[in-house]
């Protein structure tokens, strides 16, 4: 039995998918409510294990952004997906560097979002055309335009030097090094791509070639 969590502030669409499970007999729906943090509360206070699949809208009215809510779900042990209109590439984009395992229209029928509840549950990627739209059509996420030096700080401190030795590494100044640092989050930001801990900076690297899971030099 797949165990599901639905997660959307319109109560019409959360009770649509919660009959569809029950006519579905293969999946049971743990906890249906508004927000993450109602959620993990409620979990916690009544001891339950992480579920299967966490189905999340892409946008909340209690002010949570997208990064917060699907990581604050991956950490907690639930793979994510994401049920939205799928019109805002940018916030798709930031929902799968948050750690979101796909996307499903709100526009799909109900037994295509079972579909993608079962392949996340056994732990298949969802590969899916509202995935693909985001990635191809959000032309942003493809370049953050990032200087030449921005990109060799990047590359090293990403990668795991200290910005001091990243500094000494380039022969420039601990400030420059710095500099390049902040100027590389914002323009992370500016295009939807948020940055704001090293391990996310590290993500950005390896999202744009610039640094490999082993490391500067792929090893």
């Amino acid at each position: 039995m797949i165990r599901v969590v639905f997660i959307d502030d319109h109560e019409s669409v959360r009770l649509g998918l919660e009959a569809a499970c029950v006519r579905a007999e293969d999946t049971v729906v743990l906890y249906s409510g508004t927000t993450v943090a109602a959620y993990l509360e409620w979990r916690s206070a009544r001891g339950e294990h992480p579920v299967d699949v966490v189905v999340l809208d892409l946008t909340l009215g209690d002010g949570a952004t997208v990064t917060e809510n699907v990581t604050r779900l991956v950490a907690d042990g639930s793979p994510v997906i994401i049920h939205s209109v799928a019109d805002r590439p940018a916030a798709v984009r930031e929902a799968l560097g948050a750690g979101a395992a796909g996307v499903v229209s709100k526009s799909s029928r109900i037994d295509d979002v079972l579909g993608a509840i079962r392949t996340v549950a056994r732990g298949d990627s969802l590969d899916t055309v509202e995935w693909a739209s985001a990635i191809d059509g959000d032309r942003a996420f493809a370049d953050a335009q990032l200087a030449t030096r921005e990109r060799e700080v990047l590359r090293l401190y990403a990668a795991g030097l200290p910005l001091k030795a990243v500094a000494e590494r380039l022969g420039i100044a601990y400030s420059t090094a710095k500099e390049n640092i902040t100027r590389v989050r914002v323009k992370y930001v500016e295009v939807g791509r948020p940055a704001p801990t090293k391990i996310d900076l590290l993500r950005r690297a390896i999202e744009d070639g610039l640094v490999t899971e082993g490391g500067p030099d792929g090893r």
